[in-house]
């Protein structure tokens, strides 16, 4: 016959007597193994296809942003494109067919244009911001005025006129308006171009200052570039000063 466990006694205190149960350690092992797969086997089937739903979701969500911000970007390309090409063409239209000038006065360069194309680039000289003021209140600032203008006139050998702001800055006396002593002449060069309120494009005996802000307003420049200027540009043609 198969031996029975022995049962323990218990006392009147309920304490127990006599020889406890034996374990049995494989059988627990067993049980937590079973409840381990099972676990396992429950996240596999619900979880795992959880997680794939939630991130297929998740990276639908971010594709059809991405595609919407392209979209955009493509729509906003095309639109500056349009822009460009609708300002390309006023400008090609604003564009002078015959030579015009166009002077930089930060840089001191001047350039001889036609359509797009330059014909000559020179270094030159313009207005010197200097403030001059008397003790009975005139007052003269020096600049090269910026804007557009046009060849007004054309002169060979010019005279200079000079103007009350030369005798000052002389410490003169300022003569009568045609007295003689406000011509002068040789000092502009072969050749000028008048573009309006006294400004001249001319030639200048201070060829070592050529490239500085130096000049009264005028602009100067060097003999050949000055005598090239004065054949290209005809009279009437647009100058763009900035």
């Amino acid at each position: 016959m198969e031996e029975l466990e022995a049962l323990p006694s218990f006392s009147k205190t309920g304490e127990p007597q006599g020889p406890l149960p034996r374990q049995r350690p494989w059988r627990a092992f067993l049980g937590g193994l079973v409840v381990g797969l099972l676990s396992l086997t429950l996240l596999l089937v619900f979880v795992r296809p959880l997680r794939v739903r939630l991130f297929s979701g998740w990276s639908r969500t971010v594709l059809q942003s991405e595609a919407r911000e392209r979209a955009d970007l493509q729509k906003e390309v095309a639109r500056l494109k349009k822009q460009i090409e609708l300002v390309s063409r006023r400008l090609d239209q604003k564009t002078p067919n015959e030579p015009y000038i166009v002077i930089d006065t930060s840089g001191n360069r001047i350039y001889v244009r036609q359509g797009k194309q330059t014909l000559r680039e020179a270094i030159c000289s313009t207005g010197s911001y200097i403030n001059l003021k008397t003790r009975d209140g005139m007052e003269w600032i020096f600049f090269t005025p910026r804007g557009q203008f046009r060849v007004l006139a054309k002169k060979v050998a010019p005279v200079w006129v000079k103007p009350d702001w030369a005798f000052v800055e002389e410490g003169l006396p300022i003569p009568p308006k045609h007295s003689p002593e406000r011509y002068e002449y040789g000092v502009l060069g072969e050749y000028a171009l008048a573009f309006g309120n006294g400004y001249l494009i001319h030639g200048t005996l201070y060829k070592r200052l050529m490239g500085m802000p130096v000049t009264h307003g005028c602009v100067r420049v060097g003999d050949e570039d000055l005598e090239y200027i004065y054949k290209t540009v005809p009279l009437g043609a647009k100058i763009y000063i900035y």
